[in-house]
C-alpha cells in the first residue's frame, strides 16, 4: 500500500449503523411483498437509483412507489419505512475522525437520497454537538447531491478529479463489496469494513 495521504470514508455500516432487515420488514408490513428485489445493501433497481441520484423528487418517488407496488400508501407511511433502516451514529468513529484530521485529508461518499439525509441530520443532531456532521470531514459527497452513485467507476473518477487527488494515495473505507470492487477499478486503495470491524480499531 502507497503512502496514504487521503481517506474517503462511506457513510452507512461505517459511521452510522443501518439494518437492512429493518427497511424490509416496514415495507413488508404495508403490504411490498417484493421489497428485496427493489432495494437491497448489493442493488437497486431503477427507481431507488433515480432517488440516490437526485434524478426524481421526493413526491414523484412516493406517487411511483405506489405505481409500482399497486398500493396507496402515504407519503409519511413510506417516509418512515424507507427511514427504518437509520440507526444511531458510531460515537467513537465520528471522535476518531477527529483523531486522525492532522495525519489524512477525509471526505465522505455515500450512497444517499433527501429523505434518509434529513433524518439522519436530524439523528446526528439529537445530541448536543460542537459542529455539524459535514464539519467532521474535508469535503462531503453526497449521490442524491452529485449525480453519480457506487459502485460506478465513474462516481468515484469524478469524486478524485473534483478533489484533485490521487487515487494511489487514496484509501477508500465501505462496508459493500461491490462498492470496493468500484473503487478498486478506480485506482484507489480499499478497505473492506466488516461488521466487527470500527474504524479507530484499524491503526489509521
Amino acid at each position: 500500500m502507497g503512502k496514504t495521504e487521503n481517506i474517503i470514508f462511506d457513510l452507512g455500516g461505517v459511521l452510522l449503523d443501518i439494518d437492512y432487515n429493518r427497511i424490509r420488514t416496514a415495507f413488508e408490513q404495508l403490504g411490498v411483498v417484493n421489497f428485496d428485489e427493489m432495494y437491497s445493501q448489493a442493488n437497486a433497481d431503477q427507481l431507488f437509483q433515480k432517488l440516490e441520484t437526485g434524478k426524481i423528487s421526493d413526491d414523484d418517488f412516493y406517487k411511483e412507489l405506489n405505481r409500482c407496488t399497486n398500493l396507496n400508501l402515504s407519503p409519511e407511511e413510506i417516509r418512515n419505512a424507507w427511514n427504518a433502516m437509520l440507526l444511531s451514529f458510531r460515537e467513537k468513529s465520528l471522535q476518531h475522525l477527529d483523531d486522525i484530521r492532522s495525519k489524512y485529508q477525509i471526505f465522505l461518499l455515500s450512497n444517499t437520497n433527501y429523505i434518509h439525509l434529513a433524518s439522519f441530520k436530524k439523528t446526528f443532531l439529537d445530541k448536543e454537538r460542537e459542529k455539524t456532521f459535514e464539519g467532521y470531514f474535508n469535503r462531503v459527497f453526497y449521490s442524491c447531491a452529485i449525480g453519480l452513485r457506487k459502485p460506478e467507476k465513474v462516481c468515484y473518477e469524478w469524486v478524485l478529479k473534483e478533489l484533485k487527488i490521487q487515487p494511489q494515495k487514496t484509501l477508500f473505507i465501505d462496508d459493500s463489496l461491490q462498492n470496493i470492487e468500484g473503487a478498486k477499478a478506480a485506482g484507489l486503495q480499499t478497505i473492506l469494513l466488516t461488521p466487527e470491524l470500527r474504524i479507530e480499531d484499524m491503526g489509521l
